[in-house]
């Protein structure tokens, strides 16, 4: 769409288009930084410029709202439509995802440890390509919250004001440990979460690196967030923190000795600074 074809009938149109460009710009800014990376910048865009196009042929300027803050709430709403196209995965695959869920829950309290796929398809009467594959449809789909690492609406997700101070530097804050605790995870983990979800590579590909099955992958990649998940309640909610089944046992104190690196790993002040860097390159160097 050219802006000079938007409203030949209201000689303002264009003005307030050529004039809010960049507002587009930042509100995409804003959605992006807390979507997974599958979410492309011009496909939000197109909607946030076609958004801002209309607001300008509707607005009137006699009701008292700025401009601005018309337009904003257009262009959010349009994302949000456009957000929603994104997320493929239909009910059907998310109830899928929970019952599977809730099996790999059972299996782990009895095992004593994170189930296998294969066991974990026997005991819902799936096969292990069905298993795979939904997992995989639900992490591509699902937009991820720092914090929750699961399923949350496109409306959640998506910022709707400005974030106070408070809540900045504690986004800052899980971001930075975020980081360190993708960076001290098991090498082999650590490959298929940077790998999978920073580095959008195939399930197959990461497989072949480590000389595995891709059934083994998925594992290991739930393994991997259950850790991550972990680490950060570890030092901001410690109440959240999911119990070892064997508290006593070598793994539990293999996972506190990950928590207390995690935590440990950077001085506040260091910590706070790593949001300036990007995720997809993990500095190691502490």
């Amino acid at each position: 769409m050219r802006i000079s074809d938007a409203a030949p009938d209201a000689p303002d149109t264009d003005q307030l288009v050529t004039a809010n460009i960049a507002l587009v710009g930042h509100l995409v800014r804003e959605s992006l930084s807390r979507l997974p990376g599958h979410v492309h910048r011009d496909d939000l865009t197109s909607a946030g410029m076609t958004a801002l196009v209309q607001a300008a042929r509707s607005f009137d300027a006699a009701r008292g709202v700025p401009f601005v803050r018309y337009a904003s709430t257009r262009i959010r709403g349009a994302i949000v439509d456009e957000l929603r196209g994104i997320d493929w995965a239909s009910r059907s695959v998310r109830r899928r995802a929970r019952d599977l869920d809730n099996v790999r829950s059972q299996l782990a309290t009895r095992l004593g440890r994170i189930p296998t796929d294969a066991e974990v398809a026997t005991a819902s009467g799936l096969s292990v390509e069905e298993v795979t594959a939904n997992a995989e449809d639900v992490a591509r789909a699902s937009v991820m919250s720092l914090q929750g690492f699961g399923e949350a609406s496109v409306d959640d997700v998506v910022p709707h004001r400005v974030p106070s101070p408070e809540e900045r530097i504690e986004q800052q804050e899980r971001i930075g440990y975020l980081v360190d605790a993708v960076a001290l995870l098991p090498d082999r983990l650590r490959t298929v979460v940077e790998g999978y979800f920073f580095g959008e590579r195939p399930m197959a590909e990461i497989a072949a690196e480590l000389g595995v099955s891709e059934s083994r992958v998925s594992q290991m990649r739930a393994e991997a967030l259950v850790l991550l998940k972990d680490a950060l309640n570890s030092a901001l909610s410690p109440e959240l923190v999911t119990p070892h089944t064997k508290p006593d046992g070598c793994a539990a104190r293999r996972r506190e000795a990950y928590f207390a690196a995690v935590a440990s790993r950077r001085t506040a002040t260091a910590r706070l600074g790593a949001t300036t860097s990007s995720l997809s390159g993990f500095d190691r160097s502490a």
